[in-house]
């Protein structure tokens, strides 16, 4: 008994450890690229803009998470960290790598507006898993500004 309840402990450390270690890092955009982008200025012409952060949290800060739209992979977020990229106008999907496969959502672009989306951190079986979820442009702008850009 005493041996399973020791194992079921070390178990529990070594996930903590994973989910709480070591902050994972990503290639980072120049400080010009990110000031520039957190202008939140209008997309190019017939465009959409599409922010994407995760917030720095210490939940999940080991792990990076590759990010896609349209299943085309744009990179991989740590804590802290935003992607920030343009889109013709019309149906898109925005996808986050999970524990088993990919957790994505679905949305309309129309051109000249801007886009926020938040990754999130969650729990998994085995590992840590993320999700995705639209914010709002207020929520989103405030999220993106504690982040920084990603390349």
């Amino acid at each position: 008994m005493n041996m399973i309840v020791s194992l079921r402990s070390l178990m529990l450390a070594a996930a903590i450890a994973l989910l709480t270690g070591c902050a994972a890092s990503v290639p980072l955009a120049s400080n010009e690229q990110d000031a520039a982008s957190k202008k939140f200025g209008a997309p190019s012409t017939n465009m959409a803009g599409v922010y994407i952060y995760r917030e720095n949290s210490h939940f999940g800060k080991a792990l990076t998470k590759t990010l896609s739209i349209d299943g085309v992979a744009i990179g991989e977020t740590g804590p802290g960290v935003y992607f920030h990229k343009e889109v013709a106008p019309g149906e898109h999907t925005v996808a986050t790598q999970a524990e088993f496969g990919e957790n994505s959502l679905k949305f309309i672009a129309e051109a000249g507006k801007n886009y926020f989306f938040q990754q999130y951190m969650k729990w998994g079986t085995f590992k840590g898993s993320a999700g995705i979820q639209a914010v709002t442009e207020e929520a989103g702008k405030q999220g993106v500004l504690q982040c920084k850009e990603a390349k």
